[in-house]
């Protein structure tokens, strides 16, 4: 049962102070998503947002938030409660899946939110968050970014919070998603001053009174109250008299702090000069600069009073001075005790490397401009900052150093070049190598004092090497390099392992050992955890997931994805820093989802790939990537979209087939498929009769596409020959323990058999097959086969496969073999003026939109899901060369297709 009063929005007070320059900023525009509106208390968040909710068109979902909200199934449930509220139908699903989905799966149940958001996408949409410092769970603002990432555009978002959310963004920022409204826009303006005191507080003030106290507080509302607090008397009643004179703003910053400090006691002026140094605050740090214990109690209070002191949190634990208060504390320590600064700045950076807050020691450094100091930062944690996702803050760190610093010292030059590899600037590591081991070569030659530990270095500079040879598909250099890193790695200090054993795991899998593979993989995982080296686990452990899932062991794949995921977040998580992502992980959850019919869950973890694509990534990952997406395409029957995607993946692998190391999934047997289900068997024919001079490295690949060829001879109606395709795989499948190909094939098989008249063979050899299935849950490889499964599976009762699982395969089937059947009713529309004849399905869709059906509502009547019916309007818009509906409509009538 949800509390409904928290989705009221608090009355506003009609006699507040209306602020239009405000309420402008937060008005909708062109790309914006979000409103971030951030203060301490006092500062008038909630009546702003209230007024300008107010003034908007369209529905209003708002939700005040509080401290029990801090938990990721209570928060989504109340958010989709939210939406409910504000007459957003469709949700009920969304809110099942919330209350019953397991924690990691939660991205897939806001997946089917923001389906409902883009079915509802005809009403303008406000969303508010009210408290949102409340909430502190790094889950929930993983998810909530994940959210704010996808949002269709008629929907914006207004987080109103005391503290700064662990959100990316920066990253929003770029895109022009986001506007602001900080503390100091909240201040008050000279004439938002006098009409507060007069027209709100009763209190009548001159011109000339509400001015002195404007210039004295620069407009802040917290400065106004510690006036009121700190002061002896009453500074409204000073009068005009005590006005500073106009001077600059730097003289009305000291004048200002002045006045605070002198109405401080001498402990607190003391503590806050003393931790001015400080981006962040916590007790134990202030402790340490200071030499005292009571840091916790002052910061407690200090934060009570609002004395430009911000919370970071909702436990009292971190805290950050109002930027402006602190730069202006620093300026008066730097000008009275410059000596005394540089001692508690030293202090601070020691309890910042101590803490492991490397990146917040390095600014202290920079500010500095202790050059000698950063360089052995970035010595000692540069590499596990480049693995942490930071390769390109290192690079940047590295050119801050003096000319020759970098080039002079071969760790940190070792340090540039994992950078640019890691940044796939690959041009520039090959050279910089060849430098690096000159360097190292003179050091030895001339005993210099390191000459030992730059022998160290030749075993990262052969790891490095190895990378580079598989990127030139030089697979037998890559193997012999690595092997003689392994062999050397006992007398390095450098902690290689993972990196290494991840090298071995690729050229494993890429020469088709996939055994051999996941014992490599698995023990970069485990080194890679005891190295801290998360780009590095999250990489192995995703191959392995990916691994692991296609030789059929699903459980495996998904605890396997799972786990190396939550060590990420635990051990990593910068909300600053984009989301560490995986391509084989991503890839792997994709086809685990899809596999187990959770479409919408499968689709959350393509959509960051997709931003990989268009951005370009690394050739052999975006083939993965375009199969990952094909195949979840095929699923949902949007053969188009799958057969684009693979040409394109097919286009970057004959381009860029030199650059990828390992073989990719057939793409041809996937595009196969689609063709079947079009029923376009010349084209499925003409593959048949183009793969006999194929040869495959990765059994896995050699199996999928034997397995197909099956299909395709089973459609042509030549289950002979399909039978002595399979006949070979019953045994290597079985053997290799490729459980998914096996059941595939013995499904394939079943259909062969039935297609000869021998049904009780066929329902022999599917009951094995289901038997198979329901150990690991697969329900999409049953439902994607042909009408002829489908029957033989509704037609099994064996009592040998748990009822329970048959049961939910056999609710997933078609209703009736028509439905999987291609669309060929009335074939493809072909009209003078099309760019390209419509499909019966486009034309179906078009129908449905002429009769006036939503997005929604035309998935509902096809039985489709509603990202399926956007790629038919996709592709509809294309061919009519139209942007809209409207348009579309009008086109479609204009040439006939509709009268």
């Amino acid at each position: 049962m949800l509390l409904t009063t928290k989705f009221f929005r608090p009355a506003p007070d009609p006699d507040a102070i209306r602020r239009p320059r405000l309420l402008e900023r937060l008005a909708p525009r062109t790309r914006k998503r979000l409103n971030l509106v951030i203060a301490p208390a006092g500062f008038g968040k909630t009546t702003l947002v209230s007024q300008w909710c107010d003034e908007q068109e369209g529905r209003l979902a708002w939700l005040s938030l509080d401290s029990s909200d801090d938990d990721p199934r209570r928060f989504w449930q109340y958010l989709c409660g939210a939406f409910e509220q504000a007459g957003v139908d469709g949700l009920g699903d969304c809110q099942s899946a919330f209350q019953t989905c397991a924690l990691h799966e939660i991205e897939g149940a806001i997946t089917g939110l923001i389906n409902a958001l883009v079915a509802s996408a005809e009403h303008r949409l406000h969303l508010v968050l009210d408290d949102m410092h409340q909430v502190e769970d790094p889950a929930i603002h993983r998810q909530l970014t994940y959210l704010v990432d996808y949002l269709p555009p008629t929907v914006m978002v207004t987080l109103v919070s005391r503290t700064e959310p662990a959100l990316p963004v920066a990253r929003w920022r770029v895109r022009h998603w986001v506007d602001d409204v900080p503390p100091q826009m909240l201040a008050f303006s000279e004439e938002e001053c006098q009409r507060f005191f007069s027209d709100y507080m009763a209190i009548p003030l001159d011109a000339d009174q509400a001015r002195t106290i404007w210039q004295r507080t620069e407009g802040w509302v917290a400065a106004m109250q510690l006036s009121a607090l700190s002061a002896p008397d009453d500074p409204v009643n000073r009068g005009a008299d005590a006005a500073p004179s106009p001077i600059s703003g730097r003289e009305i910053s000291d004048y200002i702090l002045t006045e605070i400090l002198e109405q401080q006691s001498d402990e607190i002026a003391e503590f806050l000069l003393a931790t001015a140094c400080c981006l962040r605050l916590t007790a134990s740090l202030c402790d340490s600069i200071r030499g005292a214990t009571d840091s916790q109690t002052i910061l407690e209070s200090l934060s009570r009073r609002h004395l430009f002191l911000i919370p970071l949190d909702t436990r009292d634990e971190w805290f950050r001075y109002h930027d402006l208060f602190r730069e202006a504390l620093f300026l008066r320590l730097e000008q009275t005790d410059p000596k005394q600064l540089a001692e508690r700045q030293s202090r601070t950076i020691h309890w910042l490397l101590e803490h492991d807050h490397i990146q917040e020691a390095i600014a202290q450094l920079i500010q500095l401009e202790d050059w000698s100091w950063l360089a052995n930062v970035l010595e000692q944690h540069g590499n596990n900052l480049i693995q942490g996702g930071f390769h390109l803050p290192v690079l940047e760190w590295l050119d801050r150093l003096p000319p020759g610093t970098v080039d002079d010292n071969p760790q940190l030059a070792m340090l540039r070049i994992w950078a640019n590899f890691f940044a796939n600037r690959l041009d520039a590591v090959e050279p910089q190598l060849d430098r690096l081991e000159d360097l190292l070569d003179r050091r030895v030659a001339e005993s210099h004092p390191d000459a030992e530990g730059a022998l160290g270095l030749n075993s990262e500079i052969s790891l490095m090497r190895s990378y580079l040879a598989r990127t030139q598909s030089d697979l037998e250099s890559a193997a012999d390099l690595t092997r003689q890193v392994l062999q050397d790695l006992d007398h390095t200090q450098m902690p290689l392992k993972s990196v290494t054993y991840y090298g071995i795991g690729l050229d494993y899998f890429s020469q088709g050992d996939l055994p051999a593979a996941e014992e490599a993989l698995q023990s970069a995982v485990s080194y890679g955890q005891i190295e801290r080296k998360p780009s590095t686990v999250l990489s192995s452990g995703g191959l392995l997931s990916w691994i692991q899932f296609n030789r059929g062991h699903n459980d495996v794949a998904l605890k396997t994805a799972v786990s190396i995921r939550e060590w990420i977040d635990r051990h990593y998580t910068d909300p600053s820093q984009p989301r560490l992502i995986s391509c084989w992980q991503n890839c792997s959850l994709i086809e685990i989802y899809r596999e187990r019919d959770q479409l919408d869950l499968a689709e959350t973890y393509l959509a960051p790939l997709t931003g990989h694509l268009q951005s370009g990534t690394e050739p052999g990952q975006h083939v993965i990537i375009q199969y990952a997406r094909a195949h979840l395409a095929f699923t949902r029957g949007d053969y188009q979209t799958a057969i684009e995607a693979l040409d394109d993946a097919e286009a970057v692998l004959e381009r860029r087939r030199d650059h990828i190391i390992f073989e990719p999934p057939s793409l041809s047997a996937l595009r196969a498929r689609c063709w079947l289900a079009q029923n376009r068997l010349d084209d499925a024919r003409g593959w048949l009769d183009s793969r006999e001079n194929v040869t495959f490295r990765n059994p896995l690949n050699r199996e999928q596409n034997r397995i197909t060829a099956a299909r395709v001879l089973i459609a042509l109606g030549e289950p002979k020959n399909a039978i002595s395709q399979l006949s070979p795989l019953r045994l290597s499948t079985e053997r290799d323990q490729h459980h998914r190909h096996l059941i595939e094939v013995l499904t394939v098989y079943a259909e062969a058999m039935d297609a000869l008249n021998q049904p009780n063979e066929a329902q022999t050899v599917l009951t094995e097959a289901l038997k198979r299935g329901a150990r690991e849950q697969f329900f999409r490889l049953f439902v994607e086969e042909s009408p002829r499964i489908h029957r033989l599976i509704r037609d099994n009762h064996h009592a040998a496969i748990p009822q329970e699982y048959l049961e939910a395969l056999k609710s997933r089937l078609p209703e009736s073999d028509e439905e999987t059947a291609a669309p060929s009713e009335d074939g493809p529309v072909a009209v003078d003026g099309l760019v390209e004849p419509l499909s019966a399905r486009e034309m179906e869709v078009l129908r449905l939109i002429n009769d006036g059906l939503a997005n929604r509502e035309i998935a509902e009547s096809m039985n489709v899901a509603a990202t399926t019916v956007k790629a038919h309007i996709r592709n509809l818009y294309g061919k009519l060369g139209v942007k809209s509906r409207t348009e579309a409509l009008a086109r479609a009538r204009k040439l006939g297709v509709l009268s």
